[in-house]
Order: C-alpha cells, then sequence, then structure tokens
C-alpha cells in the first residue's frame, strides 16, 4: 500500500480524498494555487505546496509543478480527483514514466474511453445500445448536414474530448445545426484543446442515468448500482439521486453488466462511470464514461455501503477490491444536491465572495461534503460547487422529506446560492412524483 499520496486538486474532492488517505494510514500531500491560499482542506493536509498563480493552466494544470513538488514530497502516487487533469493521458503517462502511481485509469484507457468518438467506437464493437450517430467525427459543417438529413432532426452535436456538458448544442433544423456545429467546436477547442466534434440522434425528454463501476488488476469488475442524473441546466448536473425512480432490478442487472462488459473491452481499471439516456420505455442508448471519480459518486456509496475512494486506492496499489460483486446490494434511497456559488434569480451568475456565516445541518441520515466555513472566500477562478448536501432514508419519499429539513437548516450567508433553487425542486410535484427529464429544469420548473 502506498504511504504517501500528492492529491493533484483543491475543494471539496481534496478534502474527500485526505479523509479516505487517514482512514488507510497514508500521508497526504496538498498543492494549491496563490487563490487558494487559505483553503481549509490544507489545514488537514500532512503537507502542502503553493504549484503557482490562481489561473488553473499555471497552477492545477501545470504537469512540470505538480511532477515536481511530487518529487520534492517523495510520494508514492498521485490522486487527480475530478476535473482538472483527471482525465488527462499524457498526465498519467508522465506519473508512469516517474514510477510513480496514477490513482485512475492507464493511458491507454482514458485515449479510448476518454474520448467520446472512440468509446463509442468500441461500444459498437461491444454491442452496447446507440443512439444513430456518426462513427468518426464530423469534418465541415457540409458533412453535418446530410449526417442529420440521414438520420433526421433533432439532433446533438458532442464534441468527442471533455465533459461537463461543453461542446454540446442541439439542433432542430439545418440553420440552428450549422450555428450549434460552429459553437460546439469553437467551445471544445477552448475547452479542452481539441476541437474534433460528432453528431448523434438527440432523444427527446430521456432521463440520464449512469452506472458506477469499480475495477482492479486482478480482473475484479464490480458495477455499484446506477444514478439517476436527469435534473440538470445546460447539460450540468444539479440533482442526483439512487436509486433511479423508474428503474427495475432486471433493468439494473441489463444496464450493469452492459457498462462492465464495456469497461472489460478497454481493459480498464479503476473507479468509472459508464452514463446512458434512458426512454419512457426502458431502453436506454450509452453516451460516454468518465474516466475518473465522479461529484456525485456519494450517492452510490450511500445505498451500496462502500467507498469508493478507498476502493480506487486500493487498485491503483495493485490490490484486490474489497468487495465483489455479490456483496454490492442497493438499499434505500439517497439524493445529494450540488450548492453552487450561483444566483438561480439572476441567470445563475456566479458569487464568489467571503463566507460571513454558516450553518451546516445535521441529524440522522445527513452527509455534508464541502470545504467551506466562515471567514473563507470563495475565489472567482474555478468551479462555482462549494458543497454537496446529501440525504440516505429508508425509501424515497423519506429521502425528498430528510432533504427539505436539511436544506431548511443549512445557511450559508455572504454569497448567493442554488439552495432556494434546491427547495423548490424538493417540492415540486412532478419530481416527488419522480416524472422529470433532462430538459426538465429549464423548460418546465424554470419556465414557470
Amino acid at each position: 500500500m502506498f504511504s504517501k499520496i500528492l492529491i493533484a486538486n483543491r475543494g471539496e474532492i481534496a478534502l474527500r480524498i485526505i479523509r479516505a488517505c487517514r482512514e488507510m494510514g497514508i500521508k497526504t500531500v496538498c498543492v494549491y494555487s496563490e487563490a487558494d491560499r487559505q483553503g481549509p482542506w490544507l489545514e488537514v493536509s500532512d503537507e502542502a505546496y503553493c504549484i503557482g498563480p490562481a489561473p488553473s493552466a499555471k497552477s492545477y494544470l501545470d504537469i512540470s509543478r505538480i511532477m515536481a513538488t511530487a518529487e520534492i514530497a517523495d510520494v508514492d502516487a498521485i490522486h487527480p480527483g475530478y476535473g482538472f487533469l483527471s482525465e488527462n493521458a499524457h498526465f498519467a503517462e508522465v506519473c508512469q514514466s516517474s514510477g510513480i502511481a496514477f490513482i485512475g485509469p492507464s493511458p491507454e484507457a482514458i485515449r479510448l474511453l476518454g474520448n467520446k468518438a472512440s468509446a463509442r467506437d468500441l461500444a459498437i464493437k461491444s454491442k452496447v445500445p446507440l443512439l444513430p450517430g456518426t462513427k468518426d467525427l464530423v469534418e465541415d459543417d457540409k458533412e453535418a448536414i446530410e449526417i442529420a438529413n440521414d438520420i433526421g432532426y433533432p439532433v446533438i452535436v458532442k464534441a468527442a474530448a471533455g465533459g461537463g456538458g461543453r461542446g454540446m448544442r442541439v439542433a432542430h433544423n439545418e440553420i440552428a445545426l450549422v450555428n450549434g456545429y460552429m459553437q460546439a467546436r469553437t467551445e471544445a477547442a477552448t475547452a479542452f484543446k481539441d476541437d474534433g466534434v460528432y453528431i448523434e440522434k438527440y432523444l427527446e425528454r430521456p432521463r440520464h442515468v449512469e452506472i458506477q463501476i469499480i475495477s482492479d488488476s486482478h480482473g475484479n469488475y464490480v458495477y455499484c448500482g446506477e444514478r439517476d442524473c436527469s435534473l440538470q441546466r445546460r447539460h450540468q448536473k444539479l440533482v442526483e439521486e439512487a436509486p433511479s425512480p423508474i428503474m427495475t432490478p432486471e433493468l439494473r442487472e441489463k444496464m450493469g453488466e452492459t457498462a462492465i462488459r464495456l469497461c472489460k473491452a478497454a481493459n480498464y481499471v479503476t473507479a468509472g462511470t459508464a452514463e446512458f439516456l434512458l426512454d419512457k420505455n426502458g431502453n436506454f442508448y450509452f453516451m460516454e464514461v468518465n474516466t475518473r471519480i465522479q461529484v456525485e459518486h456519494p450517492v452510490s456509496e450511500l445505498v451500496t455501503r462502500t467507498d469508493l475512494i478507498r476502493a480506487q486506492i486500493m487498485a491503483a496499489a495493485g490490490e484486490k477490491l474489497p468487495f465483489t460483486q455479490d456483496d454490492v446490494e442497493v438499499r434505500g434511497h439517497a439524493i445529494e444536491v450540488r450548492i453552487n456559488a450561483e444566483d438561480p434569480d439572476n441567470g445563475f451568475r456566479p458569487s464568489p465572495g467571503k463566507i460571513t456565516d454558516l450553518m451546516i445541518p445535521g441529524g440522522p441520515g445527513v452527509r455534508w461534503d464541502s470545504h467551506i466555513k466562515v471567514g473563507y472566500s470563495i475565489p472567482p477562478n474555478y468551479d462555482s460547487m462549494v458543497a454537496k448536501l446529501l440525504v440516505f432514508a429508508d425509501d424515497r419519499p423519506k429521502a425528498i422529506a430528510r432533504m427539505r429539513r436539511a436544506l431548511g437548516e443549512l445557511k450559508i450567508e455572504g454569497i448567493k446560492t442554488t439552495i432556494p433553487l434546491h427547495q423548490r425542486i424538493m417540492n415540486d410535484a412532478n419530481f416527488i412524483k419522480g416524472d422529470v427529464d433532462t430538459g426538465y429544469i429549464e423548460n418546465v420548473l424554470l419556465a414557470k
């Protein structure tokens, strides 16, 4: 097992990894930017090193500075968390060549599954259900029009690299397609330094359901149930829950085995998520694989009684997973809401600033994953998420009631947050019935 791990990340996920390492008797090293000098997670790390100024490109995305710190601190492994370098095959390769374990998939698996076009190709070979679309990247808008006319509108243009909803545009006609094609390429080039895009049929009113995978180098592959991530805004997830309100044991097994089949074909070792679109008839279609731990991994941990970060570290160290598929049973219901420093009443405008008061909810079945505290200033340089509030209960109605109670207790002052929006969601009749889809927030809830 590792003796010291460098965490190439910040905020909530850095703190989550530190906690897992402490329980495993592993020392931690944090790197931070000048904007994060007062980061509360640094206080609980064994060592901390400043690696550059606020811009990510000069700090959290600077591989040379991170690797220099790793050598100085004499670490065994690097955990990239999510975002930043977590799905960067070159970074995984540099770690490998430096004799430092990368707590994530191999560079080859990242390249194969992290790129949507190659992942789609592998899905075809693995007989994984797909929506009609292009096998190769689309070279120009004329080709895009030909493809759309062939498979029928609406279509969606997707960046082949990256994720997080960036580089994606839905088109219902030719004019929207041409504009969306150019916008998606431009956004993809800026965000991922790769402007490659592909096109697939756009499914109207689907649910977004993902399967959590964890595997080791001994051939053990386990799926830890599913998460329903249908409540989104501009492809950015707001609420996640497990299990999905419309899931059946038979469908769960079918989707889980499909996800494992795909990951086995890529020789994928570590935690990962296979994402699917699910229609009202129970048909599911592969979208992509996120080759990292997800923001919403705690909902899977709660309903399956697993520690995915611990399992991830064990797998990277060459050990066997601490559980098998037979050990995994989905019990109860978990809900996670992302608390972002944004103003929902003003177009979700970012709201960085100092936390002047904070009351954290507690009680049975409440989990608070966050790095914020009173006096901490949210920097404007990074993602706006400041916390994840989770609840767990025996069933979905009780989980919703518990989340209402927890949101009622939660107080974050000094900045605007998405708390009011989440309170509205938890009281929404359609959400309570489980009758939502990926467009519900924008097309229905915010349109009221």
